[in-house]
């Protein structure tokens, strides 16, 4: 755990930071790429790129924030709330105010909508790998404990008081960086727009569902005990790509 990458004079720059700044680059240049073999060109993908980072992060943090308040932020100071650099982002959040952004972006640009979200879905999963080893820099998202002999240890200062715990970090970087690897194999051969979106929202709920049973930083666990608010929404999340798998429209069969 490392999560001060250098300081420039008064200002500390985390790794928490530039790693998620690097998967945001990544992914938006792997989409530039992937675009061109479906007519949306590099410019009109890295036009979307601020709006994707701004709902990215507005919803990130802001079910972050709904999620922790009482824990982290009621009896903090208000701008507390806005210190993003010290980690704190939710994913599931972070996914639907990109989504949100995207959609009004395309609307305004009069652009096919599935087709773009299939366009940038995979690189969605790439950036995510790098975002997770920005948690495990930043020591958040950590997993229970264990004596399994690849657990790691954290400082003693660290909420975990450096017992071993399960590198969930690292299981959800591998297993995103072979999601990403199928969807990209998806994207070449799909039979409709949004196909590949659609099968992002099934995939990484099952993935994210899993690694969950291993994490150890909720505060409040559900049903018993048995769920983490993440799998909870994950259930949401699945049944919303399975109805897009079933209604988006198929393309018309050429008349002969």
């Amino acid at each position: 755990m490392h999560s001060i990458a250098f300081q420039l004079g008064s200002l500390t720059v985390h790794w928490y930071g530039i790693l998620v700044a690097t998967g945001f680059l990544a992914g938006l240049w792997t989409a530039c790429r992937r675009g061109k073999k479906d007519g949306i060109s590099s410019e009109q993908i890295a036009d979307l790129g601020p709006w994707l980072i701004v709902g990215a992060i507005l919803g990130a943090r802001t079910l972050y924030v709904i999620s922790y308040w009482r824990e982290q932020f009621a009896d903090k100071p208000f701008s507390e709330i806005f210190m993003v650099q010290h980690g704190g982002l939710v994913f599931y959040g972070g996914l639907i105010g990109a989504v949100v952004a995207m959609y009004i972006y395309l609307r305004l640009k009069k652009l096919p909508i599935w087709k773009v979200a299939d366009v940038l879905t995979p690189s969605i999963a790439l950036g995510y790998v790098f975002g997770r080893m920005g948690c495990l820099m930043n020591g958040c998202c950590y997993g229970r404990p264990t004596d399994l002999p690849w657990a790691i240890h954290f400082p003693a200062s660290h909420e975990t008081h450096g017992v071993g715990v399960h590198p969930t970090e690292i299981y959800d970087s591998v297993l995103n960086l072979g999601f990403y690897l199928f969807l990209a194999w998806l994207y070449r051969r799909k039979k409709f727009d949004g196909q590949v979106f659609a099968a992002y929202l099934i995939g990484y709920a099952i993935l994210r569902s899993f690694v969950e049973y291993f994490r150890g930083d909720y505060p409040v666990y559900y049903l018993g005990g048995w769920a983490t608010p993440a799998q909870l929404v994950s259930i949401g999340i699945i049944a919303g790509g399975l109805l897009l798998l079933f209604l988006l429209p198929r393309p018309q069969p050429k008349q002969v």
